[in-house]
């Protein structure tokens, strides 16, 4: 498993070098001159001109490529055009925060999915099974931005028991160590920010896991079925095992493999999708960040941005790889 994890790791080298010469290209396309941008309407022609030359965005496009890539071989991912930051100082906050909202979304959508999703299977053709696949199939129809602006709107201002944005009470600012701000409200003690940041997290929380949880519940509850049907399941049962027993010991182990890819899957899409939660509830992660630098041709930002994106995605689909070998030992990597 090792060496198999050593050669899927050094595959991700022309995969992000290919990503990064699209990106490179794309982001190029977009209309708009990033020292226009920047200056202003306003802006004299000398202006524009001298601020072009200073970004160097006046050289050839391959030269600008390979002084990009060459500062990513060396672990530096550039300077903000527009605040003149480094950028990997700059993103960590909005990196952390995204994934914060995306941890907790995806253990929501996990815990209420794969449980709706066994429960449905085992009571086949149930109101309850009838009920859950409805359910589901509303989530995964429901767009984003409608669920939560219903959720503002009832939990928020009708109910006043949640907040409505942010990730902290402004009167009271989580000090960041991390910039995960679960764990440094625990690292340092305080309870009363623990409970503020968790309120904060529930609503955005709710809707970014909303159509996961309704994938993984369908998922789940087919491969379930499948398990189900099985002979040694019948043999369980027959040995008088009780039936909890039989679903959650015997049947999930073996039905969970498709949920994991599924898992995967959509965990690395939260992280890269998550932009219309976080508009709604202004909550300042990677998506905004980079949407922001879009808005300002921020070149270097938004490169760095989605090249780091597309790794955490594809190293959760590794990890999520080697679990089928440690949940299954009929698989084997070498």
């Amino acid at each position: 498993m090792f060496a198999y994890s050593i050669r899927r790791i050094f595959s991700l080298i022309p995969v992000l070098l290919g990503l990064s010469l699209i990106v490179f290209f794309m982001i190029r396309a977009i209309p708009g001159d990033p020292a226009q941008v920047i200056l202003g309407q306003l802006a004299t022609k000398e202006a524009i001109a001298d601020l072009t030359r200073e970004l160097g965005l006046d050289q050839p496009w391959y030269v600008q490529y390979f002084t990009y890539l060459g500062g990513l071989l060396t672990g530096d991912l550039g300077e903000s055009l527009r605040t003149k930051s480094a950028i990997g100082t700059e993103i960590w906050p909005y990196l952390a925060a995204t994934m914060e909202l995306s941890f907790v979304a995806m253990l929501i959508a996990i815990i209420i999915g794969v449980n709706a999703g066994i429960v449905s299977a085992w009571f086949q053709n149930s109101w309850f099974d009838y009920g859950a696949m409805v359910l589901a199939l509303v989530g995964v129809s429901m767009p984003i931005f409608w669920l939560g602006l219903m959720e503002q709107w009832l939990f928020a201002i009708n109910l006043d028991i949640l907040p409505t944005s942010g990730r902290e009470e402004v009167r009271n600012p989580v000090e960041a160590i991390t910039n995960f701000y679960i764990i440094d409200t625990l690292i340092q003690g305080r309870t009363d920010q623990f409970v503020d940041v968790l309120k904060h997290l529930v609503l955005p929380a709710m809707a970014l896991a909303t159509i996961p949880m309704a994938i993984i519940a369908r998922i789940t509850r087919s491969t379930m079925l499948e398990v189900m049907r099985s002979d040694f399941i019948r043999t369980a049962r027959a040995k008088g095992l009780s039936m909890f027993w039989v679903v959650y010991k015997h049947s999930l182990k073996n039905a969970i493999i498709p949920v994991l890819t599924i898992i995967g899957l959509q965990t690395g899409l939260l992280l890269g999708g998550a932009i219309l939660t976080e508009t709604i509830f202004s909550w300042p992660g990677i998506g905004r960040y980079i949407y922001e630098a879009i808005n300002y041709r921020d070149y270097p930002v938004i490169q760095s941005g989605i090249l780091i994106i597309a790794l955490i995605f594809v190293l959760i689909n590794l990890v999520v790889d080697l679990l089928y070998a440690a949940i299954d030992p009929r698989i084997k990597y070498r």
